[in-house]
C-alpha cells in the first residue's frame, strides 16, 4: 500500500528578510494578535535563486492599525489605498506595499466586492497564479495553500482555481498569464489556461490602452517572450493587442541580434521587430497602446526607410549615424538586421551595428560667421549655403583639416553664387 504523496514544503532564509526594512515591517505587524507574511513576487523570486525586487506585504490588521503603528513607531506611512486595505510604508527609503487580508464577497470584474479578513487561505485564493499565491513569515517558512510549490519546481504556471473565473475578474490576467509563463514557465503553457484564456479573448476589448501597454512591455523582455507570443498569435489574441501584423520572425532575431551585442533587451526596440515595418505601423501601435511620445517617436524612427540599411558601407554608415544619432542609428540597423533574413548571419550586422562603439560624429565645423565673412548677407540664403555645405563635407568624410574646410566653403559659396547667378 502506497502512502499519499509528501506536500512540498519550504523555507527561506535570506538576508533582507532577517535585516532590513522588509524585517522591520514583519516586526512591526507581528504583535498583540496580528500576523504579517511577505506575499506574492518576492516570495516566487526567492524560491527560484532570482533576483527579489519589490516587496510586498500582507497582514491581518486592519489598514487603520497599520497606520497607527507606523506612526507611533515613526515609520513614514503613505495611505495609497485605504479603501483597498493598502498602506505604503517607507522604511529607510524603501516603500514596502502593506495589504489587509481580504475575501471576495460579490465579483464581477475588477469592481469585485472585498471584505477584509483574517483567512490566510481565502486571501490566497483569491490570487491569480498558484507561483504567486505563496507567502512567507518572519520565521523563514513558506506557506502554500494553492500549490505553488509543487508547481515552482515544475516551473509551471497554472491559475488558482477555476481559470474562466479567475480571468473573469480582471480580463488582463490573459495578458499576465503569457507574461509570468513567459518570464518563470519552462514547457508548454498550461492547456487548462490557454483554453480559458482563448475563450475570453473578447474581454480584451474592454481593457484600457495603459494597462495593455504595461503588460506588453514587460511581456515582450521576458526569457520565453517569442514562444508565449507565438501563442498566443495561434490562440487569437495577439492581434487584438498589436491592432495589425506581427513578425515573429524578425522578433526572435532582434532577441539574438541584442544577446550578441551584449544589449539589454529594450521593450520597444522589440516591440519594433515584432510589429513596426513601416512609420505606419508605428503610428497605429502607438494609438492602441497609448504609448508615450518617445516611445512612438523611436517605433517611427526605426520603421523609417530601414531597408536602406541593408546595401549600407561603413562610410555610408558614418553619415546616418551623424543624420540620425548613435541611438537612432543603431536601433534603425537592428531592425533591418532583425529583418534580414537568410542574410541575418552576415557578419556585417554586426559590424553595422557597433560602428557607434568604434566612431563618434564630429561637429560640422563651419558656421554662419564663416560664410558672412566671404561676404554672404544674413538671411533665407545663408541657412541654404549651409545646408550645401554641409552635405558637401558629408561627402567629403568628415574632413576637419583647415585646408580641406575651407575649400568646402569657398566651393559651396561658388556653387551657390552660380545657380543664382550672383
Amino acid at each position: 500500500m502506497t502512502g499519499r504523496a509528501a506536500i512540498p514544503t519550504a523555507t527561506i532564509m535570506a538576508a533582507w528578510l532577517t535585516s532590513g526594512p522588509a524585517a522591520r515591517a514583519l516586526s512591526l505587524l507581528n504583535a498583540n494578535g496580528e500576523e504579517a507574511r511577505i506575499v506574492g513576487g518576492a516570495v516566487r523570486n526567492a524560491l527560484l535563486n532570482l533576483p527579489v525586487g519589490e516587496i510586498d506585504v500582507a497582514t491581518t490588521a486592519l489598514p487603520e492599525e497599520v497606520v497607527r503603528r507606523a506612526r507611533a513607531a515613526r515609520i513614514k506611512c503613505v495611505p495609497t489605498g485605504l479603501e483597498h486595505g493598502t498602506v505604503t510604508l517607507v522604511i529607510e527609503g524603501t516603500p514596502i506595499e502593506v495589504t489587509t487580508l481580504r475575501e471576495d464577497i460579490e465579483t464581477f470584474g475588477r469592481k469585485a466586492k472585498v471584505a477584509f479578513g483574517r483567512d490566510w487561505v481565502r486571501d490566497a485564493e483569491r490570487r491569480d497564479f498558484t507561483i504567486n499565491g505563496l507567502s512567507l513569515s518572519a520565521d523563514g517558512i513558506v506557506h502554500d495553500h494553492v500549490g505553488g510549490l509543487a508547481d515552482i519546481e515544475a516551473r509551471r504556471v497554472r491559475f488558482i482555481g477555476d481559470p474562466a473565473r479567475r480571468i473573469s475578474e480582471d480580463f488582463l490576467r490573459i495578458l499576465r498569464f503569457f507574461r509570468i509563463h513567459a518570464a518563470y514557465g519552462q514547457g508548454e503553457p498550461d492547456r487548462a489556461a490557454m483554453e480559458a484564456c482563448i475563450a475570453a479573448r473578447d474581454g480584451l476589448a474592454s481593457l484600457s490602452a495603459e494597462r495593455l501597454r504595461m503588460e506588453m512591455l514587460k511581456l515582450v523582455v521576458a526569457k520565453g517572450a517569442a514562444d508565449a507570443l507565438i501563442e498566443m498569435e495561434d490562440g487569437g489574441l495577439l492581434g487584438r493587442i498589436t491592432a495589425g501584423v506581427s513578425y515573429h520572425g524578425p522578433f526572435a532575431n532582434m532577441v539574438e541580434a541584442e544577446r550578441m551585442l551584449g544589449f539589454t533587451a529594450d521593450a520597444i526596440r522589440r516591440l519594433g521587430a515584432l510589429t513596426v515595418a513601416t512609420p505606419e505601423d508605428a503610428k497605429r501601435l502607438s494609438v492602441r497602446l497609448r504609448l508615450s511620445n518617445a516611445e512612438t517617436k523611436r517605433l517611427d524612427s526605426m520603421g523609417h526607410r530601414w531597408w536602406r540599411m541593408r546595401e549600407m558601407d561603413e562610410e555610408i554608415a558614418r553619415r546616418r549615424v551623424y543624420r540620425l544619432g548613435p541611438d537612432r542609428y543603431t536601433e534603425r540597423v537592428m531592425l533591418a538586421w532583425a529583418r534580414a533574413g537568410q542574410d541575418f548571419a552576415a557578419p556585417r550586422w554586426r559590424e553595422l551595428a557597433t560602428l557607434t562603439r568604434r566612431w563618434s560624429a564630429p561637429v560640422f565645423p563651419l558656421k554662419a560667421a564663416d560664410f558672412i565673412a566671404r561676404g554672404l548677407k544674413e538671411g533665407p540664403a545663408l541657412g541654404h549655403v549651409l545646408t550645401l555645405a554641409e552635405d558637401a563635407w558629408l561627402a567629403a568624410n568628415f574632413p576637419l583639416d583647415a585646408a580641406s574646410v575651407a575649400a568646402i566653403a569657398e566651393q559651396t559659396l561658388e556653387r551657390f553664387r552660380h545657380d543664382h547667378r550672383l
